[in-house]
């Protein structure tokens, strides 16, 4: 993939809209999945400073959540969410880069771990995200994953038909995680854990395998 074709600008849709959304956005998430959020990260280490991606870093939630151990690059697609993002990273070591999850515009391996917050769901294409996220991985590193995903063959009928609406200007409904992870087989699953709305959400764990 082009990783300077940025897929992003293909929906203008999207991008419009989250800037109009980023000033509710936090009022709507942030309360309702800060439990989630900080398990899921509480699976990043703590015993020495590592370079972490946070990509699809939106408003910054995740943030004041982070050990300050660590050098970070927060990366999103839209300039008003990280405008909102900045104030959260006092006492972090933070870069901020405006940029495509779909097309990440790092080298090879330069991340020791990448965080993916409700944002594989959210892309147009779910699995260049991802495999954009393993790409910049160091082999031996880990994703950390926290997002909304339908289970293998679940036909959940109603989120199929918002999807439909949804996908344009929010968010996708009718991504399944194992679809998505079957294009990247450097990765391994290492643990998954049901979260939110019965196991829709879901806290996942993966390695990239390799010397």
């Amino acid at each position: 993939m082009n990783r300077h074709l940025q897929p992003y600008r293909q929906n203008l849709l999207l991008r419009a809209s989250y800037s109009l959304i980023a000033p509710l956005y936090d009022i709507v998430i942030e309360r309702a999945m800060r439990v989630a959020r900080r398990r899921s990260l509480a699976a990043l280490p703590v015993d020495a400073g590592k370079r972490v991606l946070v990509s699809g870093a939106g408003t910054g939630l995740d943030l004041p959540l982070l050990p300050s151990l660590h050098h970070y690059t927060a990366l999103d697609f839209n300039a008003a969410m990280l405008a909102r993002a900045r104030p959260r990273a006092a006492g972090l070591e933070v870069s901020f880069v405006l940029g495509d999850s779909m097309a990440l515009p790092f080298a090879d391996a330069q991340f020791d771990h990448v965080v993916l917050h409700l944002i594989v769901a959210v892309v147009p294409q779910p699995r260049h995200c991802l495999a954009e996220a393993a790409r910049v991985l160091k082999p031996g590193g880990c994703i950390i994953l926290f997002d909304k995903f339908l289970q293998p063959g679940q036909h959940a009928p109603l989120r199929r038909v918002l999807n439909g609406l949804s996908r344009h200007f929010a968010t996708r409904m009718d991504v399944v995680f194992e679809e998505v992870l079957s294009a990247t087989p450097e990765l391994e699953l290492v643990s998954d854990t049901p979260m939110l709305a019965y196991g829709w959400f879901r806290a996942i764990v993966l390695r990239k395998v390799g010397a």
